[in-house]
């Protein structure tokens, strides 16, 4: 499974998750069930939002595009993670590994551009009012989303050039369950301090930026809240931020602990338990946080059951 030191590695062996293989096989129905359900629930999440014209609107925009993000975000870990499972070598080809690394964290990255955007949605609708939908037009909303998806790339591009032009000859066995930029720096066969520094740099610039942003915006938006008359009209303001609020919680706690911290700090195993959760669980997740306590979302939910109910 490894190889020597003399040879050139063309493929990765993932080690998967803690215990045996056989054990392994038991998380096959469970992670499988998780994906669908994901896939599903931000299908629908979508589907609704680009069929009821109620809902197209920026706040809507801008979810729409996070439940797409979802799909593809989970589906370039989740169908490899249960190959695995069964399979008796988890290997993976040296340049699937690397396009599997550049893809997670360019949906990772686009992700947080993508929430700081739905925080300046939130400020506007709840700050501004009156000038929102002039601000708020189709077109800025395009170019903001556009924006994140060209942040995530420039934040990541120039890490996978440069992982791609590390010699990789000895040990080839991934201490994870998919090919993450840490373990797969571990392996190559050169000096990384560099390479690690760049990542770390870029991450933490990107994270904290969007962060930034993201708590400015609530700052004001929490400012003004709290200056609104009647209980009924802060608790009607605060709703429209609850879900977006509690997804950044989720989203920034568990990247920052795995990526935004020095490589002494780090534990892979204890990164492989927040893994989990970053990238099976949360995008379960998202899909009920943003429509449990949406009356938009739901309204719309029950008018397709009933259009789908007429046709049978």
């Amino acid at each position: 499974m490894l190889r020597t030191n003399q040879s050139v590695i063309t493929e990765f062996i993932l080690q998967g998750f803690p215990g045996s293989p056989q054990s392994q096989k038991y998380l096959f129905a469970p992670v499988l069930f998780m994906y669908i359900l994901t896939v599903i629930g931000n299908m629908l999440i979508v589907f609704i939002i680009v069929h009821d014209p109620r809902l197209h609107n920026p706040m809507y925009f801008f979810l729409g595009n996070f439940s797409f993000l979802e799909i593809w975000y989970v589906t370039t870990l989740s169908p490899k993670i249960l190959a695995n499972f069964l399979a008796k070598r988890r290997s993976i080809c040296f340049y699937c590994c690397i396009a599997q690394a550049f893809s997670h964290f360019l949906l990772g990255a686009t992700e947080f551009c993508l929430l700081a955007a739905m925080s300046l949605d939130r400020y506007m609708a709840i700050c501004k009012p009156l000038h929102y939908s002039v601000i708020m037009s189709r077109s800025l909303c395009f170019q903001l989303a556009i924006g994140s998806w060209l942040g995530g790339f420039f934040t990541v591009i120039v890490q996978t050039i440069l992982l791609c032009q590390l010699p990789f000859c000895g040990p080839n066995l991934i201490n994870h369950f998919y090919c993450d930029v840490t373990p797969i720096l571990s392996l190559a066969c050169a000096d990384t301090h560099l390479l690690e520094q760049i990542v770390l740099v870029g991450s933490a610039l990107l994270l904290f930026t969007c962060f930034f942003f993201t708590a400015i915006s609530y700052v004001f938006i929490i400012s003004t809240i709290l200056h609104i008359p009647s209980s009924s009209g802060r608790q009607k303001a605060f709703s429209t931020c609850a879900a977006h609020l509690t997804v950044v919680s989720i989203q920034y706690g568990t990247v920052m602990f795995m990526y935004v911290k020095p490589k002494a700090n780090s534990s892979l195993e204890v990164n492989k338990v927040v893994a989990v959760l970053n990238t099976v669980i949360t995008p379960l997740l998202n899909p009920f946080i943003y429509t449990l306590r949406n009356k938009d979302v739901k309204e719309a939910l029950k008018k397709a059951a009933n259009v789908k109910h007429l046709f049978h």
